[in-house]
């Protein structure tokens, strides 16, 4: 058995506790590097923001026979993306920073990239193709973040798994189509 204490003692941890009680949940046991996790927050705050307006375009622009199975895909991960942003939004907060939601620039700052595409199938693409873009990034992200951050870690590899299932969904839906 070990002989490192699993924990501080008690005192130790109260006292550590009341100092610095303006940064909130940020304790000197932090170990990141909090402005570079709030940048790389609102990059993938911008990222999931121009995932939303590319969704919604190709929810509304779903034409033909197959569009209705495929807009209501669209729709649904419009609706999880948005979450993705709200959850990201919290975390920079939290962390005492501002979630950055100016139009001007936004598509500088997001990883992925706003394409409409002219039909049905090539929505699919840009969209998969921006999936695929984000979960190499959230991958880089939790990678760089590693133990230092494990809350950003923890929800940073739940919008990953969602980001991989969307990527299964229309990967699903493009070979269907074609």
């Amino acid at each position: 058995m070990s002989d490192k204490p699993f924990l501080s003692d008690i005192k130790t941890l109260r006292e550590r506790a009341r100092k610095h009680i303006e940064k909130g949940a940020i304790t000197e046991g932090y170990k990141a590097d909090r402005e570079t996790v709030i940048k790389l927050l609102n990059e993938a705050l911008a990222t999931e923001l121009v995932c939303i307006l590319r969704y919604k375009r190709h929810y509304y622009m779903a034409s033909g026979i197959n569009a209705p199975q495929v807009a209501a895909e669209f729709l649904q991960h419009a609706n999880e993306e948005q979450a993705h942003a709200d959850q990201i939004s919290a975390r920079i907060v939290q962390l005492g920073g501002e979630p950055n939601y100016s139009p001007e620039g936004l598509t500088s700052r997001s990883h992925a990239e706003y394409v409409e595409g002219d039909s049905l199938i090539d929505m699919i693409k840009e969209d998969l193709v921006a999936e695929r873009i984000a979960i190499d990034s959230y991958g880089e992200m939790i990678r760089y973040i590693g133990s230092d951050d494990p809350t950003t870690r923890r929800m940073l590899e739940d919008i990953l798994a969602m980001e991989e299932e969307h990527a299964d969904d229309l990967a699903d839906l493009l070979s269907q189509l074609n």
